[in-house]
Order: structure tokens, then C-alpha cells, then sequence
């Protein structure tokens, strides 16, 4: 906890219970000294009259041990604490740590023996310190005031709230899609554009939609150098966001729209996944590429003192947030915030950065890949929600090959993780394993995907800057 300044120091009064609930300490620095008082003494013997008393003689030493620089202070309240018990007909509570926990290798028997009902809560609260809550008075309308009829744009959803960078969202089913920008986003960026850099990345970026309609935002921020604030306001000046089908998660060109154009077909998006497990040969732990994020490394808010954000005002992006060089920079601002190629182009022979990545169907510059893309072309017949102009279940042919050509990197650069290796056969057996042809009863996470829930995604984040 000590190496990590962002970690909060628990407590537990039952440490041996894993249901106890721990209470937090918050770090402080501090400049305070650790002493060493020893407390001498000595029995001093004194004849009073005719009776014998004993009065103690106390004296203290004190050594300075050193310095302290850190301290841990609890200031939250504990916490609920839940107990595996149970209460009987008559009241009586009964104790099921022995029932519930499993402190060794049972047999079936343990698993089938008849107990209570035991659901301990999946989360206690979420904060450890009291909260005053600011309710708003009752608001008083004017007479004849009524209120307005319930509709979706007033009730009180789950998302949150949109926020003002005025990007226009399409989905597949709509009917028309946008050909200008809205005014607030035209206002918004022409406040902020007041260097010549900022002009020239507008430029750049209105270059790039020309040449290509259809980009996804990393392969923008791939292509040119612009800080990632300034991006949010500048996208929606020059394209709207596609919410759901085969061009989710990207940013179109104002006035093209990809669901009349079969060339479009080359910018439509692959949500691709690096299989792992024992079916192909190697755990998520052994996999060179590591997770972008990690369950075993999320805290609770109430264990992790979280440090407050800096929030960018528009007067800082007119003075040319991330553009002007800095004193001491180690890259020139023409590349300081450009992202790797390897951010959204596949390559053969090369890992993907994250396990989760989204590609554009004309990044992929494998030759069979292209090949697999390109089997009906001049022969576009319908666009569909989830396939778009392609054959059906070319996502699912181009996943196989993909994660076959990455099983044979990782077999290249860690063969101690395939104990038994297989036999160089013809490449259509070992798709076909990949692919789980030969296995009807697993079922790949891919076949229950649906291009229209797209946006809840777990890894689809970039919905979230906007919305």
C-alpha cells in the first residue's frame, strides 16, 4: 500500500473472515518525528511513623528513531458488516462459515448437502465519509402552468447526461443522415481554432475525409497531431458519429452515407477479440498482449483516494492546448500526440496492442484477408444491419483466420506454451479447429454479437466522451 500513493490503507477487525467489510485510511504527508520513551522505576523504601510505604520513583528517556514523512489517518465510519449466519424457527443464530466456505477440496457431497439460503451483497457503500445532500426546493410555476407529457427526451435514463461538444448521432435505420454540422459545434470550434496550428489540423483532418470518407479516431489521431480535447471539438465540425450496424464507433463525412454506397464497403468496422484458453492453446496470463484493463486491479471508490481531474476550459484551448511547444519536450508538436500505425492497422506477422480492437475492414493489410473481403465485389446486392455490403458471416471467416495468424506469432515467440505441437497440415484443418467447426457444443462469444448493440459494448468507450 505504501508504494502506491493512490491506495488507501484497510483494516479488518476479523482478518480470518472473508466477508469482513475493511475500513479505509486516507495518506497524509507529514513531518513529525518517531521517539522511543522508556518509563524507569525504582521502588524507594520510606519509614513513616511505624508503618512501611512504598513510593515509586518514575523517570523517562526519550531517543529520536527518526524522521516520519507519511502518515494514515481513518477518518471514514466503519461500515455494515454481514455475517454468514442464519436464523432459526425459534431465533436462534447459527453460524455457516463451515457450510459456506471451502477451505480444501471437497467432495460432491459438499456441494449437494441442503443449507439456507446465503447471498451475501455483491457491494457495501460506495463512500465511507457523510454526505450532505443538496435537494432542490420545490419549484413554483407560474398559474396555468402544466407539466409536459412523458416522453423519452424527459425521462430519467441511465446514461448520463450528454455533454456540450454537439457531435450528431446516427443510427443504421435512419432515414436521412446529416449534411452540415449543428451551429453550436461551427461556434464552438471557431471559438477555440485561434492559432495557425489549430488551422492547419483542420485542414489536415478536412484532407482526410476527402480522401476517405469513413475514419475511426484512432486512425485520426494515427494520422495527425492533435491533442485529444481539441479532437472532441473538431470531429463534429467536419463528420457525425455512427451509433450502430457495420460502421459503428466511426466518424462519416458529412453528406456521405455508407448504406448507399457498395465502395463503402472497405470502411466498415471488425470488432476483433484475441481468443485465448485452453481450447487454443495458451491462458490470458501467458498472452504476450496484456489487457488494456484488469479486474484484479479495480478498487472501490472507497479504496482508492482518487486525485481531482483538471478540467480544460475553452480559455485554455485558445492558447493552444498541446500544440504550442513546451519548454523541455521530447517529441515536436507536428507528432507529440500522434498514435503508433499499429493502433488501427493489422498487419501479418505483428500483435495487436490491446486484446479488444476495432478495425476497419480496408486497415486489414493481409492479402487473404483483402481476398475474403473482396469475394462480391460488383455484386453488392443489399446492405444489411450486420453484415453491411459483405457476405454473410464474413466477420466471423476474417475473426478465424486473424486469431489463427495470431496463435501461430504467439507458437513462434513462446513455443513452450504448446506442449503438444501440431503437425504442419493443410491450413484448412487448423482453421476449421480455430473456427470450432468440429466443436457444436462450444459456442464462440462472436455469434451472439448484434451489430445494433453496438454502443454497450463493453470496450466501446468512445460513445462516452460525447454522450
Amino acid at each position: 500500500i505504501y508504494a502506491d500513493p493512490a491506495k488507501r490503507l484497510e483494516l479488518y477487525f476479523r482478518p480470518k473472515d472473508p466477508y469482513c467489510h475493511p475500513v479505509c485510511a486516507n495518506r497524509f504527508p507529514t513531518s513529525t518525528m518517531l521517539l522511543k520513551v522508556r518509563r524507569r522505576t525504582k521502588k524507594k523504601q520510606q519509614q513513616l511513623d511505624t508503618e512501611e510505604q512504598i513510593q515509586p520513583e518514575v523517570e523517562f528517556e526519550m531517543e529520536i528513531l527518526g524522521i516520519v514523512t507519511t502518515v494514515y489517518k481513518f477518518q471514514g465510519m466503519s461500515d455494515f458488516q454481514y455475517l454468514a449466519m442464519h436464523s432459526g424457527p425459534d431465533g436462534k443464530q447459527t453460524s455457516m462459515y463451515d457450510k459456506v466456505l471451502m477451505l480444501k477440496p471437497e467432495k460432491e457431497e459438499f456441494f449437494n448437502r441442503e443449507l439456507p439460503l446465503y447471498i451475501p451483497p455483491p457491494i457495501f457503500s460506495r463512500l465511507d465519509t457523510p454526505v450532505d445532500y443538496f435537494y432542490r426546493p420545490d419549484i413554483q410555476h407560474r398559474s396555468g402552468y402544466h407539466n409536459p407529457q412523458v416522453s423519452g427526451e424527459n425521462l430519467i435514463g441511465l446514461s448520463r447526461a450528454r455533454r456540450p461538444h454537439n457531435a450528431i448521432f446516427v443510427n443504421f435505420d435512419d432515414e436521412e443522415i446529416p449534411t452540415k454540422p449543428l451551429d453550436a459545434a461551427v461556434q464552438t470550434w471557431k471559438k477555440v481554432c485561434t492559432n495557425p496550428v489549430d488551422k492547419r489540423v483542420e485542414e489536415e483532418l478536412r484532407k482526410l475525409f476527402e480522401a476517405r470518407p469513413v475514419w475511426s479516431r484512432n486512425a485520426v489521431k494515427a494520422n495527425i497531431s492533435v491533442h485529444p480535447d481539441k479532437l472532441k471539438l473538431l470531429l463534429p465540425y467536419l463528420a457525425f458519429y455512427m451509433l450502430t450496424g457495420p460502421w459503428r464507433s466511426l466518424w462519416v463525412r458529412f453528406g456521405y452515407d455508407p448504406r448507399k454506397h457498395p465502395e463503402a464497403k472497405i470502411y466498415q468496422v471488425l470488432d476483433f477479440r484475441i481468443r485465448c484458453g485452453m481450447k487454443y492453446g495458451y491462458a490470458p496470463n501467458d498472452m504476450p498482449v496484456k489487457a488494456k484493463r484488469s479486474t484484479y486491479n479495480y478498487s472501490l471508490p472507497i479504496t482508492v483516494k482518487k486525485q481531482a481531474s483538471h478540467t480544460v476550459s475553452v480559455h485554455d484551448l485558445k492558447q493552444g492546448l498541446g500544440t504550442a511547444a513546451t519548454a523541455g519536450a521530447k517529441k515536436p508538436a507536428s507528432s507529440r500526440y500522434k498514435l503508433k500505425e499499429s493502433i488501427y492497422i493489422f498487419r501479418e506477422g505483428a500483435l495487436p496492442p490491446y486484446r479488444q480492437m476495432f478495425y476497419q475492414l480496408c486497415d486489414l493489410s493481409v492479402d487473404s484477408l483483402q481476398k475474403i473481403i473482396h469475394r462480391n465485389d460488383g455484386s453488392e446486392a443489399e446492405c444489411t444491419e450486420r453484415d453491411g455490403w459483405c457476405l454473410p458471416k464474413t466477420s466471423d471467416e476474417l475473426r478465424d483466420t486473424m486469431s489463427l495468424m495470431i496463435k501461430q506469432i504467439i507458437r513462434s515467440t513462446r513455443p513452450a506454451l504448446f506442449s503438444n505441437p501440431t503437425s504442419s497440415e493443410d491450413g484448412k484443418e487448423q482453421l476449421a479447429y480455430e473456427s470450432g467447426e468440429d466443436e457444436d457444443d462450444e459456442e464462440e462469444e462472436e455469434e451472439d454479437f448484434k451489430p445494433s448493440d453496438g454502443s454497450e459494448n463493453e470496450m466501446e468507450t468512445e460513445i462516452l466522451d460525447y454522450v
